[in-house]
């Protein structure tokens, strides 16, 4: 039984789309009109809602801000050339959302829940997709326990909730990063390839005093040794090391970027050789005294790609060579753009069209 066949919509008697300034979005700053909710009670999936965009009331004793079983994805949706709203990989997207569920205990999204619902509350407010350069509509889905009770226990209540809003570039700027040595992000067996709020909570101090120091991001190593590469702050990370294009092999301790997903095919369609490998600070730092090092970027769906300028290994600033729009990571950021704005021919069945 397809659960959004019984959707039931309350639209807004207001919009607030005049508030925003499109030619200046700022990141996470703005909030359509209408966001979309399904309740999970009693094993079963309740009807779903799309409603006002409104705060949510949370009994002080709900499990979800004691115990930490909430996960979130991030995605966009596009305006096209041919100014249909288009979603990018929203079936991979499904996926892993449905990864982090799994690992956090948490019952699986519906492919239909998780697809239509995102598809009926973007046509809703369809008006709110930008079409300026760089920009989208960021939309993010979460699910959190909602159980109202005391004690450490798996919920049997939860809350699927989507909201979305227009937002221009992540980083305006390259990225001065360092290489993290003491603190750990995840462990191998732990949840650092789920997308739950812990992963993100434990790295704010270590990212801070990263920043105290003149950095925008920590590069995250491997809990054991210290001395492997694994991802930065919310991004994959890839290099091109003497013409090849480099990335950390997957674990249980790195996310599986969509985005960083979607490069490495597009890396194999322009001919460059794909490596998905362990990379140590050794290597980075070798790379970087033999002139091979070229190019370094993180991957997300927020950033996109996120150039780096700077890379500290142990207290010493290494630079990149500068970078122009002939550059592998500046190619494929407008291919993959050209793509999900229906310039190119999108070959791999990646947009969705809403």
């Amino acid at each position: 039984m397809q659960l959004t066949s019984d959707l039931t919509i309350t639209k807004s008697p207001h919009t607030r789309i005049h508030e925003v300034d499109f030619s200046h979005l700022e990141f996470g700053r703005h909030t359509t009109d209408h966001m979309f909710v399904a309740d999970y009670k009693n094993g079963e999936w309740q009807t779903p809602t799309i409603v006002p965009y409104s705060n949510l009331s949370l009994n002080p004793v709900t499990l979800a801000l004691h115990y930490g079983q909430t996960v979130f994805e991030g995605m966009k949706a596009f305006r096209m050339a041919d100014k249909n709203v288009s979603l990018f990989r929203p079936f991979k997207h499904h996926e892993r959302f449905n990864t982090s569920l799994t690992r956090m205990c948490m019952p699986n999204v519906p492919e239909d829940l998780f697809i239509q619902g995102i598809h009926k509350l973007v046509e809703i407010d369809s008006a709110w997709v930008p079409s300026e350069e760089g920009s989208s509509l960021y939309i993010r889905p979460f699910m959190i326990a909602s159980e109202e009770r005391f004690g450490v226990k798996v919920s049997d209540e939860y809350k699927f909730i989507i909201v979305a809003g227009p937002v221009g570039p992540y980083y305006a700027m390259p990225l001065r990063l360092r290489i993290e040595r003491e603190y750990v992000r995840a462990a191998r067996g732990g949840t650092g390839y789920a997308k739950c709020g812990g992963n993100y909570g434990g790295a704010f101090l270590p990212t801070q005093l990263a920043k105290q120091d003149g950095y925008d991001q920590v590069m995250w190593t491997d809990a054991v040794e210290h001395k492997y590469i694994e991802e930065c702050g919310t991004m994959n990370l890839l290099f091109r090391i003497n013409d090849v294009i480099v990335t950390p092999t997957l674990s249980s301790s790195i996310l599986d970027g969509v985005t960083r997903d979607s490069i490495l095919t597009l890396a194999a369609d322009m001919d460059f050789t794909v490596e998905k490998r362990q990379v140590s600070v050794e290597e980075i730092r070798d790379g970087f005294k033999g002139n091979t090092m070229q190019e370094a970027f993180g991957a997300g769906t927020a950033a996109v790609v996120a150039p780096v300028q700077t890379i500290n290994i142990d207290g010493e600033d290494f630079d990149l060579p500068a970078w122009n729009e002939k550059s592998f990571m500046m190619q494929v950021k407008m291919k993959l753009s050209n793509i999900r704005r229906g310039v190119d021919a999108d070959n791999y069945e990646w947009n969705y069209i809403v």
